[in-house]
C-alpha cells in the first residue's frame, strides 16, 4: 500500500496539471484551465514504485469537469522522449522523493496493467488523500472486465448519471458542493 506524504510539490500538481491540460485536444477551454479538485481516487502499483491519482477536476474558468488520471515516477518513462513526448506533464520537486516524472496515466504500462486488474476486481481503489485507505465510493458497473486493456478508455469529460456501459463509477463534488454526481470515468471492454 502506497504512503501518502504530506511535503512540499513544486510545482503543485494543479499547476502541472493546468500547464499540461491546456495543449491536450480534449482542453474545451479557451484560456489556462483555473482548476479545482472535485474528487478523485489511487490505485497502488504492486511493486510500489509508480503513483498513479485519478483526478476529478472542475475549471473554475467555464465549469467543465475534467477527468485526467496521472502517473509519479523517480525515473523517466521507459522509451519517453521528454519534452517531445505528449503523454510527459512534466517534473515535480516532491519534498522527501525528489524529482517526480509525471505522466498521462493511458501512456505508463503500469498504468494499464493496474486499470486492468481493477476492470477485473483485482484491484482496490484506495482514498486520494489518506494512506492504506479503501475507497468505497468508487463502483465497478456490472460486466466490466478488461479483456483487451486497449479497450478500457479514459472518460475525459465525465457526465453525471447512469453509465450506459462496463466500467469504473467515481462520485464528485458538485457545483454548489452540497450535491454530489457520480458518473463513468473508465469505459470497459464491450462498451
Amino acid at each position: 500500500m502506497a504512503e501518502i506524504t504530506h511535503t512540499t510539490l513544486v510545482p503543485s500538481k494543479l499547476e502541472l496539471l493546468a500547464r499540461w491540460m491546456r495543449a491536450t485536444p480534449w482542453f474545451r477551454g479557451a484560456i489556462t484551465p483555473e482548476l479545482e479538485i472535485i474528487g478523485g481516487f489511487r490505485l497502488d502499483d504492486p511493486e510500489g514504485e509508480v503513483g498513479l491519482e485519478f483526478f476529478l477536476l472542475r475549471d473554475a474558468a467555464d465549469g467543465e469537469i475534467y477527468h485526467v488520471p496521472v502517473t509519479y515516477r523517480g525515473s523517466p518513462l521507459p522509451g519517453s522522449n521528454g519534452h517531445e513526448d505528449e503523454s510527459f506533464l512534466g517534473t515535480m520537486e516532491h519534498g522527501i522523493l525528489g524529482t517526480r516524472y509525471v505522466y498521462d496515466g493511458p501512456a505508463d504500462p503500469v498504468w494499464r496493467t493496474t486499470v486492468a486488474a481493477l476492470l477485473d476486481g483485482e484491484a482496490e481503489p484506495q482514498h486520494r488523500t489518506e494512506s492504506n485507505t479503501p475507497d468505497r465510493t468508487i463502483l465497478l458497473v456490472g460486466g466490466t472486465e478488461a479483456g483487451d486493456i486497449s479497450e478500457a478508455t479514459v472518460v475525459r469529460h465525465p457526465v453525471p448519471g447512469d453509465p450506459e456501459g462496463p466500467g469504473v463509477v467515481a462520485p464528485w463534488d458538485g457545483d454548489d458542493d452540497a450535491r454530489v454526481h457520480s458518473g463513468l470515468v473508465l469505459r470497459g471492454e464491450g462498451s
